[in-house]
């Protein structure tokens, strides 16, 4: 009996830090969307801007990334999403160039903003589970930063 009490001690400590590590990983796990549409990110550890959401129907967690002109998709979810790809292209990463592949995205959705027949690239060498979320999906929104947050809104329409 003592060791079964120690195995579910251990194992009761282990999943308290492992969701202690994910959490902290990706503070923004359950978003909710406000009564104006917008949606509050909190910074994670390492500084960065994540938010889970989907492509063409598929849970995905995002990584923001204001210098990346296009959605990136890893390659191995590119399979498995079956995305037709273009011809080969050079992407101008931040550790040097890298081959690359043209795709569209039926649907993009972060919380619950959703876009459509969105452009994205297709890159070996990103994590995998991760979409970098780039410029042509973020520069659609109104984007405002205060500190360790980052709250996103869809665009209001222009006043008459």
């Amino acid at each position: 009996m003592l060791a079964i009490g120690w195995v579910l001690i251990i194992g009761i400590v282990w999943w308290v830090v492992e969701e202690w590590g994910r959490r902290d990983a990706n503070p923004n796990r359950a978003l909710t969307v406000g009564p104006a549409g917008e949606v509050v990110l909190q910074r994670n550890r390492a500084g960065h801007f994540l938010a889970d959401g989907e492509v063409n129907g598929r849970r995905v967690t995002f990584l923001l990334d204001t210098g990346a002109t296009y959605i990136a998709i890893p390659a191995q979810m590119a399979r498995e999403l079956k995305l037709k790809l273009g011809p080969s292209i050079t992407l101008q990463t931040a550790a040097g160039p890298a081959p690359g592949y043209p795709t569209r995205l039926e649907s993009v959705r972060v919380a619950g903003m959703e876009m459509r027949d969105m452009g994205a690239v297709v890159a070996e060498g990103l994590e995998p589970g991760t979409v970098l979320l780039g410029m042509n999906f973020l520069k659609r929104l109104e984007m405002t930063q205060r500190g360790e947050q980052l709250v996103l809104r869809p665009p209001q329409p222009a006043a008459r």
